[in-house]
């Protein structure tokens, strides 16, 4: 019976837990997910580094607050968004 067990091995998949609205606050749940998506994390730099910036230039001081405002939440509810609607 264990060499039949060894013939069909397959390897269980660990649960996989999509995190909740405040798990997606918390900083090691960000760095893992950081860390598992490299251009992900690429693309949020530049987001949270030009937004404002792109604000400034579109409304001046105002933009520029929001696009701080919107940079911010961006990088924190990427992850969550990310297991949300991508899987």
């Amino acid at each position: 019976m264990h060499c039949v067990r060894v013939l069909f091995y397959t390897r269980t998949m660990p649960g996989r837990s999509d995190p909740s609205f405040t798990e997606s606050f918390n900083s090691e749940h960000r760095r893992r997910f950081y860390e598992g998506h490299r251009s992900l994390a690429l693309l949020m730099i530049l987001i949270v580094f030009l937004s404002p910036f792109a604000g400034l230039y579109v409304a001046s001081l105002f933009g520029a607050v929001i696009g701080v405002l919107l940079s911010f939440a961006a990088y924190y509810l990427t992850p969550y968004l990310w297991f949300k609607f991508v899987g």
